[in-house]
Protein backbone atom coordinates (compact mmCIF):
# COMPACT_ATOMS: atom_id res chain seq x y z
CA UNK A 1 0.00 0.00 0.00
CA UNK A 2 2.77 2.37 0.75
CA UNK A 3 5.44 3.51 -1.74
CA UNK A 4 9.11 2.17 -0.85
CA UNK A 5 10.08 5.46 -0.72
CA UNK A 6 7.78 5.79 2.31
CA UNK A 7 8.41 2.67 4.06
CA UNK A 8 12.34 3.78 3.74
CA UNK A 9 10.78 7.13 6.07
CA UNK A 10 9.16 5.44 8.24
CA UNK A 11 12.20 3.14 8.84
CA UNK A 12 14.72 5.78 8.99
CA UNK A 13 12.63 7.88 11.14
CA UNK A 14 12.33 4.93 13.40
CA UNK A 15 16.47 4.41 13.75
CA UNK A 16 16.77 8.27 14.36
CA UNK A 17 13.67 7.89 16.96
CA UNK A 18 15.61 4.89 18.98
CA UNK A 19 19.63 5.88 18.21
CA UNK A 20 19.96 9.80 18.01
CA UNK A 21 19.30 13.07 19.98
CA UNK A 22 20.82 16.71 19.54
CA UNK A 23 24.08 15.23 20.47
CA UNK A 24 24.36 12.21 18.36
CA UNK A 25 23.43 13.07 14.77
CA UNK A 26 23.84 10.28 11.67
CA UNK A 27 24.89 10.85 7.94
CA UNK A 28 22.61 9.90 5.14
CA UNK A 29 25.40 6.93 4.79
CA UNK A 30 25.55 5.71 8.47
CA UNK A 31 21.78 5.36 8.34
CA UNK A 32 21.20 3.52 4.62
CA UNK A 33 24.34 1.14 5.91
CA UNK A 34 22.34 0.32 9.24
CA UNK A 35 19.39 0.12 7.39
CA UNK A 36 20.46 -1.63 3.99
CA UNK A 37 18.69 0.88 1.47
CA UNK A 38 20.10 2.91 -1.62
CA UNK A 39 22.05 5.78 0.04
CA UNK A 40 21.50 8.62 -2.56
CA UNK A 41 17.31 7.38 -2.65
CA UNK A 42 17.65 7.95 1.50
CA UNK A 43 18.81 10.98 1.01
CA UNK A 44 16.32 12.49 -1.01
CA UNK A 45 13.82 10.83 1.22
CA UNK A 46 15.48 12.62 4.46
CA UNK A 47 16.00 15.62 3.16
CA UNK A 48 11.88 15.68 2.82
CA UNK A 49 11.44 14.80 5.89
CA UNK A 50 13.56 17.91 7.58
CA UNK A 51 11.87 20.16 5.00
CA UNK A 52 8.41 19.30 6.52
CA UNK A 53 9.86 19.56 9.81
CA UNK A 54 9.19 15.95 10.81
CA UNK A 55 13.39 15.21 11.53
CA UNK A 56 15.63 17.70 12.07
CA UNK A 57 18.78 18.56 10.38
CA UNK A 58 22.07 20.59 11.06
CA UNK A 59 24.54 20.86 8.58
CA UNK A 60 28.75 20.98 8.89
CA UNK A 61 30.82 18.89 10.39
CA UNK A 62 29.63 18.28 13.39
CA UNK A 63 26.15 17.85 11.78
CA UNK A 64 23.66 15.15 10.68
CA UNK A 65 20.16 13.93 11.13
CA UNK A 66 18.26 13.65 14.74
CA UNK A 67 15.50 13.59 16.21
CA UNK A 68 14.32 16.22 18.85
CA UNK A 69 11.26 15.76 21.88
CA UNK A 70 9.23 17.94 19.35
CA UNK A 71 9.81 15.55 16.40
CA UNK A 72 9.33 12.03 18.04
CA UNK A 73 5.86 13.82 18.84
CA UNK A 74 4.68 13.54 15.21
CA UNK A 75 2.29 10.58 14.23
CA UNK A 76 3.02 8.21 11.69
CA UNK A 77 0.17 9.24 9.72
CA UNK A 78 2.42 12.29 9.31
CA UNK A 79 5.53 10.58 7.85
CA UNK A 80 3.44 8.91 5.48
CA UNK A 81 1.68 11.94 4.13
CA UNK A 82 5.09 13.96 4.18
CA UNK A 83 6.33 11.20 1.34
CA UNK A 84 2.81 9.65 -0.38
CA UNK A 85 0.94 12.50 0.20
CA UNK A 86 -2.75 12.47 1.93
CA UNK A 87 -4.50 10.89 -0.95
CA UNK A 88 -2.71 7.55 0.21
CA UNK A 89 -4.62 6.98 2.83
CA UNK A 90 -8.17 8.22 1.00
CA UNK A 91 -7.80 6.67 -2.27
CA UNK A 92 -9.44 3.68 -4.32
CA UNK A 93 -7.86 0.71 -3.42
CA UNK A 94 -7.96 0.19 -7.36
CA UNK A 95 -6.73 3.47 -8.37
CA UNK A 96 -9.85 4.96 -10.22
CA UNK A 97 -10.34 8.26 -9.89
CA UNK A 98 -14.05 8.12 -9.89
CA UNK A 99 -14.56 6.01 -7.10
CA UNK A 100 -16.97 7.38 -4.31
CA UNK A 101 -19.85 6.48 -2.14
CA UNK A 102 -22.02 7.34 -4.74
CA UNK A 103 -20.04 5.83 -7.46
CA UNK A 104 -18.30 2.87 -5.90
CA UNK A 105 -15.94 0.64 -7.21
CA UNK A 106 -16.28 -3.28 -6.73
CA UNK A 107 -14.14 -3.15 -3.66
CA UNK A 108 -14.94 0.28 -2.11
CA UNK A 109 -17.28 -0.57 0.72
CA UNK A 110 -15.02 -3.57 2.15
CA UNK A 111 -11.81 -1.51 2.05
CA UNK A 112 -13.79 1.50 3.40
CA UNK A 113 -13.16 0.69 7.04
CA UNK A 114 -9.72 -0.73 6.60
CA UNK A 115 -8.95 2.79 5.51
CA UNK A 116 -10.30 4.47 8.20
CA UNK A 117 -8.71 1.72 10.49
CA UNK A 118 -5.61 2.55 9.15
CA UNK A 119 -6.10 6.43 9.35
CA UNK A 120 -6.95 5.58 13.07
CA UNK A 121 -3.76 4.05 13.67
CA UNK A 122 -1.15 5.59 12.10
CA UNK A 123 -2.76 9.03 13.37
CA UNK A 124 -2.49 7.61 16.96
CA UNK A 125 0.45 6.14 16.92
CA UNK A 126 4.09 8.64 17.37
CA UNK A 127 6.97 8.31 16.62
CA UNK A 128 7.98 8.41 20.34
CA UNK A 129 6.00 5.24 21.04
CA UNK A 130 7.12 2.90 18.15
CA UNK A 131 10.25 4.20 19.07
CA UNK A 132 10.25 2.81 22.43
CA UNK A 133 8.97 -1.06 20.32
CA UNK A 134 11.64 -0.38 18.42
CA UNK A 135 14.13 -0.20 21.87
CA UNK A 136 12.54 -3.07 23.29
CA UNK A 137 13.83 -5.27 20.34
CA UNK A 138 10.12 -5.71 18.31
CA UNK A 139 11.70 -4.88 15.44
CA UNK A 140 15.01 -5.98 13.64
CA UNK A 141 16.49 -3.25 11.14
Amino acid sequence: MFSKSCKYAIRATLYLAANSNEATKYGVEHIATSLNVPKPFLGKILQQLAKNGLISVLKGPKGGFYLTTANKEHSLNEIITSIDGPEVLTSCILGLPSCSSEMPCPLHFQFQSFKLGLMEVTGDKTVAELAEEVKEGKFVW
